[in-house]
């Protein structure tokens, strides 16, 4: 399927419609046992299911479907994203190793090197997202991946990609990516020279809020080391939210249309307001990444940053009590929109940033509404003041 546009796979992907007597949708599996006929089956590969833990078609299913879009060899589903963020790197670091991560990388990333990785022997650096091939200056001996979010999270740097993986590469060094902003419907991630694709599939991949989910996604050198460590660990995700996740997948390009032009619509608009400081979407062509989207992304989704200018704490509070169709709240990826204040780390960089940083979710609902619903909000900012 790797000629067939995304939204073609999409919707075609990992269907076992002969399997199943012409479902459309596979059956929702929840088992553990699995009998086999044979001794000689059971030790045998007569069957293409051994053990609930090892798979089922619920499980296939979606796993195939998400390696047709990445266009990967081996795709491994996990309970939540932040579990596929921490299994994607101890499938390649052991005790010893010394970790690469982006500066910008989602919080609980950020928790995961710094106490559970460190506790096991791995050392992380953080590095200026902006880094591009400068990256080789800071590789190591010991160096086993480079980690890459892009956008940032919260603060939405555009990294580039394909040159942090050609300088990786030739020290054979792995790169990972969190994937989960574009999803491969806007990044092909794999295409680009990554090696693990990660995506919190609780966001855009379900897209209904009511599901957690990982995936991981990896290339044909990465393969087999992503499956035993997945195997190792006894990771799996149950049939009913790999049904619901599936589910997802089939609007999944759809939906993403349609996050994107309310994004738009609301950052265009957002830049013309006496409250904003500036606007953090790549897609806007004033912003500093917009160049390397452009180049290598052929969309943008519904998640973007807003800085404030300088406000007093009540008028902020003013501002965020009070919204018909913003809510507050943690996740994004949903049909509905959010918007929460943002609190970042950094250790390796400074992100200049004089007034309140918010995080806003554009979701599914008409954008004229969405856009009164802000104005009303800085209506009260001002009465807040």
């Amino acid at each position: 399927m790797s000629k067939e546009k995304p939204d073609t796979i999409a919707v075609s992907a990992g269907r076992m419609t002969r399997e199943h007597f012409g479902v459309v949708n596979t059956p929702v599996y929840r088992t553990s046992t699995i009998l086999h006929p044979s001794l000689e089956s059971m030790k045998g590969e007569a069957l293409p299911y051994k053990y609930g833990r090892r798979g089922t078609p619920s499980s296939r299913s979606f796993e195939s479907a998400i390696e047709a879009l990445e266009g990967g060899a081996r795709c491994v589903a996990v309970p939540s994203g932040l579990n596929a963020i921490a299994t994607a790197i101890m499938a390649v670091c052991n005790a010893g190793d010394h970790l690469l991560m982006t500066d910008s990388c989602y919080g609980p990333t950020r928790l995961f090197c710094d106490k559970t990785l460190k506790r096991f022997g791995v050392e992380t650096e953080y590095y200026d997202p902006l880094i591009g091939g400068g990256i080789a200056a800071l590789l190591r001996p010991n160096t086993r991946a480079v980690y890459c979010e892009s956008p940032g999270s919260l603060t939405f740097e555009i990294q580039d990609v394909p040159a942090i993986a050609a300088a990786a590469h030739a020290k054979e060094v792995s790169v990972l990516l969190d994937n989960t902003w574009a999803t491969p419907v806007f990044f092909r991630a794999l295409d680009y020279g990554v090696d693990l694709s990660i995506m919190s599939g609780t966001k855009y991949i379900n897209g209904h809020a009511d599901v957690m989910v990982g995936t991981i996604t990896a290339n044909e050198s990465h393969r087999k080391r992503l499956e035993a460590f997945y195997g190792d660990t006894g990771l799996f995700l149950g049939g009913d939210d790999t049904y619901l996740s599936l589910r997802g997948v089939r609007t999944l390009a759809v939906r993403l249309k349609r996050h994107e032009e309310n994004a738009l619509a609301l950052t265009r608009w957002l830049t013309t307001r006496p409250e904003v400081a500036r606007v953090l979407y790549p897609a806007l062509e004033s912003d500093p990444g917009h160049a390397i989207w452009k180049r290598d992304f052929s969309g943008s989704s519904g998640l973007f940053g807003v800085e404030l200018k300088p406000v007093s704490k009540s008028a902020l509070s003013a501002f965020f009590n009070g919204f018909a169709h913003f809510g507050l709240g943690y996740s994004w990826g949903g049909f509905e929109s959010l918007i929460i204040p943002a609190d970042f780390k950094r250790t390796a960089t400074k992100f200049q940033c004089d007034g309140p940083l918010i995080r806003l979710h554009a979701g599914l609902e008409a954008a004229e509404d969405l856009i009164a619903d802000l104005e009303a909000g800085f209506a009260r900012m001002r009465e807040g003041a």
